[in-house]
């Protein structure tokens, strides 16, 4: 990766780039990071690259300058253009990545009062901002986005499977760490990770990182996938299963629930030859029972645990905003089970242990989707799509 940083102080950001990670990609030319001062596109024997503002005010950094270190960046073929402010777009994970798939980054450091706006417009292709606070200048939030984009390069980081624990990664909050000593001060490190079993401190780490995004940052849980951070499955059950209801249209279904990580969806069907023609046609994919209550009572013998059940219903009535629905489902740390259908609301679960969806609504006229695999598709992205 290639990033060019143009910028009228070069030595602010040399010791960053020859110490630490940052410094070994570099040394391994896993990052190739370049200089440009505007400076040496100026007019004039001064290197002048600022001047007053127009209609009074502070000095801006002149377009011309800037514009021709950005031709010169560009010299050797096609970049992307960030130039730090804090009328951009706020830094997050999900840009970070973004950013990591350039092949060339050219980040154009502001100063004074900022940058002639006509260059912004011309030569620019996203602001961005680090925080809702002014800076003298653009090296430091440029320091902050080349680290937090280097971190994504292969190899920069040495244990690649650490960076997908970090937090905002995966949408959660990362889960506390130690080290030696295990005992310091009076406080010890939790037992489970002193014990030599993986999949226990497996699931210790997972339930910290629910437990500090909800309490510290419940905000997130609206972008994140929960998937990674349930210890119990996932499983979609469709009421009923009639005739109208196509072979296709199941499969279908079936696949959905795949897709994003279900253990097994499950179909209600009363009818007995479309029961056996049904779970002929899944396979594998589903199973077909007769009554909800008989396909909660499978999932607890398999869970060991009662579920927690979403019905995804066709009226407000005593319904719940799908994040709220989703934080609690993560809480509750049991099985997860959508219940959707015609018939998904007049099925009544213990009491504390199911929430009520309202209707998926979009489109111009905020209309209620109808399909079920279509509201399926909808909510389960909601809860295990990645933002």
């Amino acid at each position: 990766m290639i990033v060019t940083v143009i910028t009228p102080f070069p030595e602010l950001l040399g010791p960053f780039f020859s110490t630490g990670v940052i410094g070994k990609a570099v040394e391994k030319s896993l990052i190739d990071i370049r200089f440009i001062n505007p400076r040496d596109h100026s007019d004039g024997h001064y290197g002048q690259i600022d001047d007053y503002a127009y209609g009074g005010g502070g000095m801006v950094l002149m377009a011309e300058p800037l514009a021709r270190a950005v031709d010169e960046a560009k010299a050797g073929g096609q970049a992307f253009v960030v130039h730090p402010g804090p009328q951009g777009v706020v830094l997050g994970q999900h840009l970070v990545e973004s950013l990591a798939s350039k092949e060339h980054l050219v980040i154009v450091c502001g100063r004074y009062e900022g940058v002639d706006e006509r260059f912004v417009d011309k030569y620019v292709d996203l602001e961005i901002s680090i925080g809702d606070y002014v800076l003298t200048g653009g090296e430091l939030p440029a320091m902050v986005i080349i680290d937090a984009v280097a971190r994504l390069v292969p190899g920069v980081v040495g244990q690649e499977a650490a960076v997908e624990e970090d937090s905002f990664f995966r949408g959660m909050l990362d889960t506390p760490h130690y080290t030696r000593p295990s005992s310091w001060k009076g406080s010890e490190v939790p037992r489970v990770l002193t014990g030599g079993d993986h999949l226990k401190t497996s699931s210790w780490r997972r339930r910290q990182s629910v437990a500090r995004t909800l309490g510290r940052r419940p905000d997130m849980i609206a972008r994140a996938n929960i998937g990674p951070y349930l210890d119990k499955g996932v499983y979609v059950i469709l009421v009923p299963a009639r005739r109208e209801v196509t072979l296709e249209e199941a499969e279908a279904i079936a696949d959905l629930g795949a897709s994003f990580g279900c253990e097994r969806a499950i179909f209600i069907s009363t009818d007995e030859a479309f029961h056996k023609e049904l779970q002929e046609s899944l396979g594998g994919k589903g199973k077909v029972l007769r009554s909800p209550g008989r396909a909660i009572a499978w999932i607890k013998d398999r869970e060991k645990e009662d579920p927690f059940v979403i019905i995804c219903g066709s009226t407000d009535r005593g319904s719940i905003h799908w994040l709220e629905a989703k934080r609690l489902g993560l809480a509750s740390g049991r099985p997860i089970v959508f219940l959707a259908g015609e018939g998904a609301e007049s099925f009544t679960p213990d009491p504390g242990q199911q929430v009520s969806l309202g209707p998926v609504r979009g489109g111009r006229d905020d209309r209620t989707l109808s399909c079920p695999r279509d509201t399926l598709a909808v909510i389960l992205d909601r809860f295990f799509g990645r933002r």
